[in-house]
């Protein structure tokens, strides 16, 4: 991690204390997207790739239309996503046989290795940041989140 992109946490803690709620929450989320991509670079994927395949069930597969709802992305985003999943040779697409209208998304055997490394490396994560945070500010963090996200979708801001 000697890229000049990153910041040590004190540094970014710091900077971070005369800085707006939405902007720390802007700035943290591009720190992690950023590691993510390098991260999935080093396989020749993206985060977007790594993400789209943990939506995808690994034996039974998943409707298109779950993978988007997941992911929280347009449906314009997920039609490249996949394109590029099924160029990669990482998924297949079949009809849905209980609804002629959908399609169910397959990921083949490269596509479920890969997954395998994108869940590994949330796991990582996920791990790092436990081991770092004691448990308790990490239960604070996550119910500010979810009151800012309920405070967004119950439109109580705008």
């Amino acid at each position: 991690m000697h890229n000049k992109f990153y910041i040590s946490l004190k540094t970014f803690a710091k900077n971070m204390k005369d800085k707006t709620i939405d902007y720390i929450l802007r700035a943290t989320w591009q720190s992690v997207a950023r590691m993510y991509n390098d991260e999935a670079s080093k396989y020749e994927g993206s985060m977007a790739i790594g993400f789209a395949l943990l939506s995808i069930d690994k034996e039974d597969g998943t409707p298109s239309t779950y993978i988007s709802n997941r992911m929280g992305m347009e449906a314009t985003s997920l039609t490249r996503t996949l394109k590029t999943l099924e160029e990669k040779g990482l998924i297949i697409r079949k009809k849905n046989p209980d609804d002629g209208r959908g399609v169910l998304i397959y990921l083949t055997e490269l596509g479920k290795e890969k997954r395998e490394l994108s869940r590994n490396t949330v796991i990582k994560f996920n791990e790092t940041i436990k081991d770092n945070i004691p448990q308790e500010k990490l239960n604070t963090f996550m119910d500010v989140a979810e009151t800012i996200n309920e405070l967004i979708n119950e439109k109580k801001i705008f």
